[in-house]
């Protein structure tokens, strides 16, 4: 059973939830919409082990469908049909030049009770690398005994029910297990404000997959999928 928390949040976020199919294209006019950094996401899939749902604007529906029965991506979405699938989709949903991200997707109702490691300031600190300065609200961070920067996490508040983190930790300070620790605390605070907190990271980012199991993040075998801007 999925937590309430994060089926609102895939159903908020994708169009629908769960997948009535191993691979359902939808309409949402989300995909229209600029996402929590200011810059659209006309693709964005969740692949869970029973089906994947593939959300994109409700114009481009058709022509995605017709482009996975062509790649043989349906009706199951694995191997080399979703890859192909993965392949043309930029150019399906208009935007060819953009590449495809995948992402582990995990969750945690439980964050391990790790120490906390940082503060919550505002985004627009002078000294907070550029990244941080995304987040239009308090980002997490961890400093050294002189103030120095070492880590931070920011929230993408996708909506009301999932939350998801993005962390850093700066090159001098890594291997302290600042990451795990922010993490950790920070999905406690999401957890607190009513949502469900979300870690994604590349399935060849070994560190970022070591921060998330520390962190309380699972591997559940759950993918991301997703057409955006570097």
């Amino acid at each position: 059973m999925v937590d309430r928390r994060l089926y609102l949040h895939l159903a908020t976020w994708l169009g629908q939830w769960p997948p009535r199919q191993p691979l359902q294209v939808v309409r949402s006019h989300r995909r229209l919409s600029p996402a929590w950094d200011g810059r659209a996401r006309p693709a964005v899939a969740v692949a869970a082990p029973d089906g994947t749902v593939l959300s994109v604007p409700p114009p481009r529906v058709a022509p995605v469908r017709r482009l996975a029965a062509r790649c043989g991506a349906l009706p199951a979405p694995v191997g080399r049909p979703l890859d192909r699938l993965l392949a043309e989709l930029p150019a399906a949903v208009g935007f060819a030049d953009w590449p495809v991200h995948r992402g582990v997707f995990r969750w945690t109702l439980a964050p391990t009770p790790l120490p906390d490691a940082g503060r919550w300031v505002s985004s627009d600190e002078p000294d907070l690398p550029s990244w941080l300065r995304w987040f239009d609200r308090e980002v997490l961070v961890a400093r050294d005994d002189t103030g120095g920067y070492l880590a931070g996490v920011g929230i993408k508040r996708h909506d009301a029910y999932g939350h998801e983190l993005a962390v850093g930790t700066a090159p001098h300070a890594r291997g302290r297990g600042l990451a795990r620790r922010l993490a950790a605390q920070a999905a406690r605070r999401v957890l607190d404000d009513g949502a469900v907190p979300i870690y994604q990271h590349d399935p060849a980012n070994a560190a970022s997959a070591r921060v998330a199991e520390a962190a309380g993040f699972a591997e559940r075998g759950w993918r991301s999928y997703g057409v955006f801007p570097e």
